[in-house]
């Protein structure tokens, strides 16, 4: 039996919340995909991480908690360190950038404005972090 594999989408815009879905869906990886819509909601989530949890895509401007912070969190946690995180977000601030590879980020990734670009982006994370990245387990 193949394990599931889980993405936990940390995004606050609904927009950008279908965007992603359609295209990680599209590209016919067969995941569950949770969602998170602030800060805070993530951070409960990765207290206790659930089984399969493989990617965190991460928007940088959350409500409540911000995305640098979660990211702080997320790699202060046992059960969370190693975990690939992607910034995926609208921000081109260097300030952020830096921040974001100062915290361990995995990768920092821009969104498109195009919707078909936006899809073969989010395809291309998808398929390269749940299909040709080795993880350590």
């Amino acid at each position: 039996m193949t394990e599931l594999i889980r993405i936990l989408l940390v995004e606050d815009d609904p927009y950008d919340v279908e965007m992603t879905l359609r295209a990680l869906r599209g590209c016919n990886l067969q995941n569950e995909i949770q969602v998170a819509r602030d800060g805070v909601e993530a951070l409960e989530t990765l207290a206790d991480p659930p089984a399969g949890l493989r990617l965190v895509l991460l928007d940088l401007k959350l409500p409540k908690v911000d995305g640098l912070e979660v990211l702080q969190r997320i790699r202060e946690m046992p059960q969370t360190k190693r975990l690939p995180v992607v910034m995926l977000t609208s921000s081109r601030e260097s300030p952020d950038i830096e921040r974001a590879y100062a915290l361990g980020v995995n990768s920092y990734i821009v969104k498109p404005v195009e919707f078909e670009r936006f899809c073969k982006v989010v395809a291309d994370l998808g398929f390269y972090w749940l299909l040709l990245n080795e993880s350590p387990e």
